[in-house]
């Protein structure tokens, strides 16, 4: 796994010396584009407007379009001289409380390699601190000709670089959501029931069921074989009628996938051991037991009568 940009993690007047590496890939079927009539490749080619040239990657520069008839040209010395202080450091700006960063600015997610042995001790401070403050570190970085926001917290044994997308990046809600909406409470125990029938589930347990159709439709026709039929998925239900009856229904339904009784309890699908008899052990002993109660039970009289004579 190659880095995909180096350079430290400024925390305070600490240095870390990293490299970042891809947390996550990409496993998803990609297709070329071909001529249908002829199976020819499609292919894409840079090419001049003004001489219709086409051009190599190192020809190529960038430029700012300040109207559709004026393009500026920025070189990259240019922005490589610009005066930011996260151009060659994630430089940590603050620490917040996990639970208050919105899922919904999070970006990729990149590991953080200790790049050297004088970034083992830096490193793994920075790493304790966070786990044992259950924060996470706000920093900025500078990657491909833009400051970027990011988040530093724990996973597993290292430091992931969570980018964040800024605030203004984020689109508004507003108006999106359906209002004048009245729900009986009746109506939000029984979907909070449903929740309860569906139960929880480990993540790790699903998959790409799509690629995998993909790759075996690939694979069939690579082979010179008829693809395997697939059954179509059901169609989506019209108008729900009635909320409330829907929602018995689905925990019915998910009760019923999870071997249990519309109840909740074991249902008939499963399978209970019956209890096995008492060893003849135990058997003896409480026979045994018996025996002894008997024989204090005609001790005991005796005992009554030596404390009566006594008391004579």
């Amino acid at each position: 796994m190659r880095p995909v940009w180096s350079g430290a993690v400024s925390f305070g007047l600490v240095t870390i010396p990293i490299k970042v590496l891809p947390a996550t890939e990409d496993h998803s079927v990609s297709f070329r584009q071909i001529h249908t009539t002829d199976g020819g490749r499609i292919r894409y080619r840079k090419v001049c407007e003004l001489d219709e040239k086409v051009l190599e990657q190192d020809e190529i520069g960038r430029a700012y379009e300040e109207s559709k008839d004026h393009l500026v040209p920025i070189a990259d010395e240019e922005l490589d001289r610009l005066p930011l202080p996260t151009a060659k450091a994630i430089d940590v700006q603050a620490f917040v409380p996990a639970e208050t960063l919105d899922p919904i600015r999070f970006g990729r997610p990149y590991y953080l390699q200790g790049d050297g042995a004088v970034a083992a001790k830096p490193y793994t401070l920075l790493r304790e601190a966070l786990e044992r403050s259950a924060n996470v570190a706000i920093a900025k970085f500078a990657w491909h000709g833009r400051e970027r926001l990011g988040a530093l917290r724990v996973v597993g044994d290292a430091i992931v670089l969570q980018a964040l997308h800024w605030p203004d990046e984020i689109r508004s809600s507003q108006g999106l959501a359906p209002t004048g909406v009245e729900l009986a409470d009746s109506e939000v125990d029984e979907a909070i029931t449903l929740m309860d029938a569906i139960g929880g589930a480990d993540v790790s347990q699903y998959r790409d069921q799509y690629r995998e159709a993909v790759e075996a439709v690939v694979q069939a026709k690579a082979a010179g074989v008829e693809p395997p039929e697939t059954e179509a998925p059901a169609e989506a239900g019209g108008k729900v009628v009635d909320l409330m009856a829907a929602l018995k229904d689905s925990v019915r339904e998910a009760r019923k996938a999870r071997g249990e009784a519309p109840d909740g309890t074991a249902g008939e699908g499963e399978v209970h051991e019956m209890p096995s008899k008492p060893p003849k052990k135990k058997a003896a002993g409480k026979k045994g037991a018996a025996k002894t109660t008997a024989k204090t039970a005609k001790k005991a009289p005796a005992k009554k009568t030596a404390r009566k004579r006594t008391a004579s």
